[in-house]
């Protein structure tokens, strides 16, 4: 991967990657990934989108190739600055297709980075935005993750998640002290579904693996926490689709139906027996919906 460096306003470096068409009419595709992830989470589907669109994935702060959230900074308001930043920046040096606005698609923590750029930057999102993709994701709900667990196994997971959180944003160290194999086994059961390609866990394992510790249990407390079903209204309308798996331990199709609730125009797709990446166990459901919201900003482009 070949990226550019993006400094933010409070002088944490980004990786920022460039790629597709040179295509003037679509929009430009914004992909943000999701928590302990980099962008490698969208390989298979930059892949599968139509040679003509421009798109732009990066790695949060605390994530991938990206500098570490600086102290106070692993929040998700703050990730959202950061992404307001980089758009504000593309759309000034011409980056952005010219005529065809923003479609922003985000997984899991990246889906709720762009619902707080919608909470917190509503002008930018009305201006550019011509589409949104939401990948295994919730606007709401998320202080009680069981991981799919009944009654008191349930109860302990939640336990065990709150604990582990804590910990990890106590740790000091730039990486986690874990083997890859046992990680792989873990990542196997956590975020897939049935039949997963060992290719797609070891890429899982690995982002995971060079993940900042401190930065992403700082990121786990603010998931619990987030609630921003009210931004969406920034949205709704906007062509959009709404993607989960049935078989995900972390965002539930419940949650993906609240989201398309209040988008309104939403298109909500359940895919059976998926887990929670989808980039990766049904990237070319994901690479499609992606491609269909394009089409119909296309059939109805933003105003000049």
């Amino acid at each position: 991967m070949s990226a550019r460096r993006f400094t933010t306003a409070d002088g944490t470096s980004l990786a920022v990657e460039w790629g597709g068409g040179s295509g003037a009419d679509g929009p430009t595709v914004v992909l943000v990934h999701g928590w302990t992830q980099d962008r490698r989470t969208w390989d298979r589907v930059v892949d599968l989108l139509p040679p003509d669109v421009r798109w732009m994935r990066y790695d949060l702060r605390g994530h991938g190739e990206s500098a570490p959230a600086v102290p106070g900074g692993a929040t998700i308001a703050r990730l959202a600055d950061d992404l307001a930043e980089i758009v504000e920046d593309a759309v000034t040096t011409g980056r952005v297709a010219p005529h065809g606005g923003l479609l922003l698609a985000g997984h899991s923590m990246g889906g709720m980075t762009i619902m707080a750029l919608a909470e917190r930057h509503p002008e930018l999102v009305r201006q550019h935005t011509s589409g949104v993709v939401f990948v295994s994701t919730a606007c709401a709900d998320m202080g009680r993750v069981t991981l799919g667990l009944p009654g008191a196994a349930g109860r302990a997971a939640h336990r065990v998640e709150r604990g582990l959180a804590t910990a990890l944003a106590g740790y000091r160290r730039d990486r986690l002290p874990l083997r890859p194999a046992v990680a792989r086994v873990g990542t196997r059961w956590l975020v897939f579904g049935r039949r997963p390609r060992r290719a797609d866990v070891a890429s899982v394992t690995d982002q995971l693996l060079r993940a900042h510790p401190a930065s992403v249990g700082a990121f786990q407390t603010e998931i619990s926490v987030h609630d921003r079903t009210a931004a969406l209204a920034t949205l709704r309308g906007v062509p959009g689709a709404v993607l989960t798996g049935t078989a995900d331990r972390l965002c539930s199709p419940r949650h993906a139906r609240a989201i398309a609730d209040e988008l309104g125009s939403a298109h909500l797709v359940t895919l059976p027996d998926a887990g929670h990446m989808l980039a990766h166990e049904r990237a070319h459901d994901v690479a499609d919906q992606i491609t269909a919201v394009a089409a119909r900003h296309e059939a109805a482009p933003l105003p000049s």
